[in-house]
């Protein structure tokens, strides 16, 4: 049993600051999308209109924390807690009380993401340690101080990055870097690397800058920062595949690759495997992201027989495909039953709407959660894991086609 601890907190106000290329910096009220949680009748909730934005009123105190954990505990102990929240860890008031009173000394503790920039001292990570955390993931971006102070807002990076080393030396740690043209790529990440495997990282995530509504950029924030053109996903997963050569640290990228694991969508660069999952007995047509679309195709292409076709939108992550994306698709492509992402951010009436603008009355289901893991969650996982988790999902994706399809 693994349990959430979350702290709440606000993107840019509960930690010390928006960092430059903060994917919510920007963004003002937005209308509810519509998502897999709202009711059929009413477009919004409470996840597509709030949690969305971490529209949290700020740190949550530490007895409202509690409460809800022992709430999820239900009288048990948990195999392990995980602090998380909507603004940085470092800077949550109680984090170390909070810490020693979840992990009693027995239960392992994994802190969610936390840049440092709220740590006060060089050694603040050591009664983190001593009360229970064993895994931390760390917004690192560079490890060149001058780098986190203009990007970051850092304004103490040298406290930062003493525990970050700290934490390296005593935890399992994934580091975490959104990539920069010109600024924190090229040699400035060769030295991050270099640095983080001398520290004892156990793994660095390269997340690929965001700067359109293509990128999913869908807040209304766009450009976060302007005239910086990101790299192509192509040129993304050739930093991530070289990197992952050069170093003995585990590199992945997000939205591509895991070099170690295949992930995202191995099963479409192990075809072999696809022989774990069901039959496929009717057809449908697949819509998601420009980055999944020919990973899915190949996996399908292996399986289908030319009964399903996967369709691909303008948007590099299937999760962030909103109404818009709907309607730039060309309905001569699309079958009579339709699959989408799972947690697709549009209301389904307004789905099945949009696709019957010529006329057919097409049945519109959502697919699983999640089809496959990216570098985020890949990091920490084997191979054979990310396989198993994919031949899942694959098999309930297939037997709602069998079940649902054309």
């Amino acid at each position: 049993m693994e349990i959430l601890a979350d702290v709440g907190g606000r993107p840019g106000l509960d930690c010390k600051g928006f960092c430059s290329y903060c994917y919510f910096k920007g963004v003002k009220a937005i209308e509810p999308f519509g998502c897999r949680y709202c009711m059929p009748f009413k477009k919004g909730c409470d996840y597509c209109s709030r949690a969305i934005v971490e529209g949290y009123p700020g740190f949550k105190p530490l007895e409202t924390v509690l409460f809800e954990v022992a709430s999820k505990c239900g009288g048990e102990i948990p195999d392990k807690v995980t602090i998380s929240g909507g603004g940085d860890l470092s800077c949550y008031p109680d984090l170390l009380q909070l810490t020693q009173m979840v992990g009693q000394g027995i239960v392992p503790v994994s802190l969610g993401y936390t840049s440092g920039k709220g740590f006060k001292t060089e050694t603040d990570a050591r009664p983190l340690i001593d009360a229970g955390v064993n895994e931390v993931t760390f917004t690192v971006f560079s490890t060149r101080p001058e780098l986190r102070h203009k990007y970051m807002g850092d304004k103490k990076p040298e406290v930062a990055l003493s525990n970050l080393k700290i934490f390296c030396e005593n935890c399992n740690v994934y580091c975490a870097a959104v990539l920069i043209p010109g600024v924190n790529d090229g040699p400035e990440l060769e030295k991050t690397c270099s640095d983080l495997e001398k520290m004892g990282a156990k793994g660095l995530i390269l997340m690929r800058f965001a700067n359109c509504r293509e990128q999913g950029l869908i807040l209304g924030n766009e450009p976060i920062i302007p005239g910086i053109l990101p790299h192509s996903v192509e040129e993304f997963e050739k930093i991530v595949t070289e990197s992952s050569k050069r170093y003995r640290l585990r590199i992945t990228g997000t939205p591509l690759w895991d070099p170690e694991t295949g992930a995202p969508f191995a099963l479409a660069r192990y075809p072999e495997e696809t022989r774990r999952l069901p039959a496929l007995r009717r057809g449908a047509t697949i819509v998601t992201s420009s980055v999944a679309q020919p990973l899915i195709k190949a996996i399908f292409d292996k399986i289908g027989d030319n009964k399903v076709n996967v369709l691909a939108t303008k948007k590099d992550v299937g999760c962030l495909i909103t109404i818009q994306d709907f309607l730039d698709l060309d309905k001569n492509d699309i079958k009579d039953t339709v699959i989408i992402p799972g947690r697709t951010l549009a209301h389904d009436k307004e789905i099945k709407k949009v696709l019957g603008m010529d006329g057919r009355d097409r049945m519109v289901v959502r697919g699983p959660e999640r089809l496959t893991v990216d570098g985020e969650m890949s990091i920490s996982m084997t191979h054979q894991e990310v396989l198993d988790t994919e031949v899942e999902a694959f098999t309930e994706l297939i037997e709602a086609i069998n079940a649902l399809g054309v």
